[in-house]
Formats: structure tokens, C-alpha cells, sequence
């Protein structure tokens, strides 16, 4: 079964076709699409799909959704206000000062990086930090705590040490950002976050972990994935996907007081049944996440006693579940509200929602079905007003949906909001087999 998704995954990357992008002068480091914005948004929609205009009545903005073109002429992190019903308007795109690359999959199509997390904001730093595949670098930025659609680049973009960087992490307090690269010199390497100047290195944070790949990176089987710190900011992990003969693992990092890394890594194999653990998300006081798994579902693993484990022995509360009918289930974003989590489906289009108990006992609650092909990838919760919303970055149509979170088991969708007119209308280059990417920022109440 795990073969026959793997082959499945590989024509799910390639399945649609799209017009050519039109281009952005390469001279722009800032592409307005919404020139309303002086600090709050016009009232009409700019994005919102089959409406001419938005029932938002109220010009504040009350958070901002990231995602980046990771297009091979100029990298640009699209940022996008989020109102308080939790609508969207694409308010501008910002240079990275990198570039973009698609990785090598036949045939070719969206999800360029094989990863989750390519953006990631830090809510204590005000900070977010961007890839740029094509460089090898990675770009930090100030967010505008008052209006975070206006995005800054602080300092240079910094040099990942490896090749075709896929993934990025900040800790708690955003005083920290490490890169997981994918290429053919695959690493994981650690920076200071300066305020002022930008990324620092961190001495002793660049850490091999030896995976027979590419440049750029070859996939999506055998490839590394995600990157992010645990829950007390003590390891940090990256998941790395494997195929049926050799299936994928956690790489482990412990990290020290100074945030240099450990020498090795430690390995944790996927659960029985599992091969391609994908995008990660802690689960919450219980030492251990929840990673998606495209030849499966889902694995939770525990990380209790990580240092001790063999790396082909099993937890017994490390387990594989199947996700009925999934085709490639690869990101994960969890909910403080409803305490669950919310896994996408390239292939079908479905977000499935699952919780997990106090014994790592998951469930799958309810499944909701998205835009058929939209090619739900990267997604991030964001919590307005109380009240958290899920942002799903929807490549094939060019899109971000947005679900509401009533309740547990309860979600509603609203709205499609695409990208695609009033990018072509900015002159922003946008093409959906490399939008990659999705984080979020709330404004301090």
C-alpha cells in the first residue's frame, strides 16, 4: 500500500497545468496589491473568490498570513492582513533578496520544497524568517506589531552552510532560527536573532545528516521534510521522509543553554507502517509530536528518552494511522482552542482534523473537504479574537482557504480568497507550482 501512495505522490506533484506568470521588474522590493494600506485596509475585498466584495465592515487589521512565490527570478513573501472575521486581503509582496528553485519531481507540480514551515514568524521576536531555495540563504524580517503586513528585511540574507533550504524554526522567544537544508550538503545550522543586524551565526549548530539527495532536492520519497524545537526548546527535530525499503526517521539535535547543538543526532525510525514522515507539530505537555505521513496518514511519536532509544527499536506508544482514502497527507497545524489538529491532503483536497489523548491515543474527529484540486498544502493557525482560524495554502488555485474552528469536530469554511488577480494586476510573478509556505502573526490585544 505504502508503494503504490508513493507512486501516487509523484503524479499528484504534477497533475495540473497553468498559464505563464506574468513578471515583476526585478528592480521592486515591494509589490503592492492593496494601495488602500496606511496602517488599516480598505473595507472591500481585494481576494475573496465568487464575491465582488467582502462583509468585513471593520478596516483593522488583526493579524497577517505569509507565504513566499519562491520563484527562480526573485523570492517574495506575499503577506496578506487578516480581519476580524478572519478574512483575508493580499496587501503586498516583500523581496527576500534570494531566490527561489523548484525541487526534481516527474512530473512536475506544486509543493516545490517537499517541506513544511519554508516561512516562519515568531509572535515575541516580531520577527519572520523566509528561504530562499535558490540561494542557499535564509532572510530575516521585522513585522510591524501594528500592522504586520508591513514587513521589513533586517540586515542580509545569511548563507544556510548547505544547499536548497526548505524549512525554518524559531524558538519561544524567537531568539533563535534554525534552517533544515535539503540538497545534496543536507543540514540543519543555527543563527542569533540581532534585531539590527540580522542573522548571527551560532557556533557549533551545523550539524550533518547525511542523506543521499540532490541539488536541487529529489522527490518527494527520501527527502527531508520539517524542522522545529520541541515543546521546552531542549532538542530540536527534523523529520526526514524515507520509501517502503528504508523508511524515514526524526533526526534529533538536544539543544544547550548557548544554542549550540549536539554532535550526532539521535534517530527515531518512523512507527510501524509509516515511511514518510512530513510536516511536525508538538503535541502539547505530553513530549511528543504528531508528524503527517504521506504513505500512511499520521505517526505519533514519543519523545520520552529519546537519547536512549535504538534507533530501529519501537516506543510502544509511538504509532502509524491510517488516514481512510488519503492520498498524501503532509501538513499539520494545531489549535489551542479546540486542541486539535488539522492535517492537509494534496491529493484530495481534504483537511482531516484529529485529537490526541492524554496516552497518545489519536482519533480522527471530522474531515472537510476544500476546493477539488486546490492542492491543500502549507497551514497555520491563527487565534482572532478568541477564536482560532485555519489558513490553508491552496497552490493549484492560487488561494489561501480559511476555516473557522467553531468547535471541536466543528469547522466552517470561510471563504477562498485568491491571489492570482491581484497579483497579475501588481505585476507580481506568481506560479503555483512554487508557491510554497505558510505561517501567521496576531496583532497584541
Amino acid at each position: 500500500m505504502v508503494s503504490t501512495r508513493i507512486l501516487l505522490l509523484s503524479l499528484l506533484y504534477g497533475s495540473a497545468v497553468f498559464a505563464a506568470p506574468t513578471q515583476v521588474r526585478k528592480s521592486k522590493e515591494v509589490v503592492h496589491m492593496n494601495k488602500n494600506n496606511n496602517g488599516t485596509n480598505s473595507s472591500s475585498s481585494n481576494s475573496k473568490s465568487n464575491s465582488s466584495s467582502s462583509n468585513n465592515n471593520n478596516n483593522n487589521i488583526a493579524g497577517a498570513a505569509y507565504f513566499i512565490t519562491n520563484e527562480p527570478a526573485g523570492n517574495f513573501v506575499v503577506a496578506a492582513a487578516i480581519h476580524d472575521d478572519g478574512s483575508l486581503t493580499f496587501d503586498r509582496a516583500v523581496s527576500t533578496r534570494g531566490v527561489g528553485q523548484h525541487g526534481i519531481t516527474d512530473p512536475n507540480g506544486p509543493d516545490p520544497l517537499f517541506s513544511q514551515g519554508a516561512v516562519k514568524a515568531s509572535a515575541a521576536a516580531k520577527v519572520l524568517a523566509a528561504v530562499n531555495p535558490g540561494s542557499n540563504t535564509l532572510t530575516l524580517f521585522s513585522i510591524n506589531d501594528k500592522n504586520p503586513v508591513d514587513i521589513s528585511v533586517i540586515g542580509q540574507p545569511q548563507s544556510t552552510e548547505g544547499e536548497f533550504p526548505i524549512s525554518v524554526a524559531f524558538n519561544k522567544a524567537g531568539t533563535q532560527a534554525c534552517v533544515l537544508n535539503g540538497g545534496q550538503v543536507n543540514n540543519v545550522n543555527c543563527f542569533k536573532v540581532d534585531q539590527d543586524k540580522g542573522l548571527q551565526p551560532i557556533q557549533n549548530t551545523l550539524r550533518s545528516i547525511g542523506v543521499n539527495q540532490t541539488t536541487p532536492a529529489t522527490g518527494p520519497a527520501d527527502s527531508a521534510s520539517h524542522v522545529i524545537f520541541s515543546e521546552d526548546d531542549s532538542k530540536l527535530i527534523a523529520s526526514i521522509k524515507g520509501d517502503p525499503k528504508n523508511p524515514g526517521f526524526l533526526a534529533v539535535w538536544d539543544v544547550s543553554s548557548d544554542g549550540s547543538l549536539s554532535q550526532n543526532f539521535a534517530k527515531i525510525s518512523a512507527p510501524q507502517g509509516g515511511a514518510l514522515p512530513f510536516g511536525m507539530s508538538v503535541i502539547q505537555g505530553k513530549n511528543a509530536v504528531l508528524a503527517t505521513d504521506a504513505g500512511i496518514g499520521f505517526d505519533v511519536i514519543d519523545l520520552s528518552n529519546v537519547n536512549s532509544r535504538n534507533s530501529n527499536s519501537s516506543n510502544s506508544k509511538d504509532v502509524s494511522v491510517e488516514v481512510k482514502d488519503q492520498k498524501a497527507v503532509c501538513w499539520a497545524a494545531h489549535s489551542g482552542k479546540t486542541g486539535n489538529f488539522y492535517l492537509t491532503d494534496i491529493g484530495t483536497s481534504k483537511v482531516t482534523e484529529v485529537s490526541v489523548d492524554d496516552n497518545l491515543k489519536a482519533t480522527i474527529v471530522n474531515q472537510y473537504q476544500q476546493t477539488e484540486n486546490s492542492a491543500t498544502t502549507d497551514d497555520d493557525v491563527a487565534t482572532i479574537n478568541n477564536k482560532d482560524f485555519l489558513y490553508v495554502l491552496q497552490p493549484n488555485a492560487t488561494s489561501v482557504a480559511v476555516l473557522s474552528l467553531d468547535a471541536p469536530g466543528k469547522a466552517t469554511n470561510v471563504g477562498n480568497f485568491n491571489l492570482k488577480d491581484v497579483a497579475d494586476k501588481a505585476g507580481l510573478t506568481v506560479n503555483a507550482n512554487n508557491l510554497s509556505g505558510m505561517t501567521t502573526f496576531v496583532v497584541s490585544q
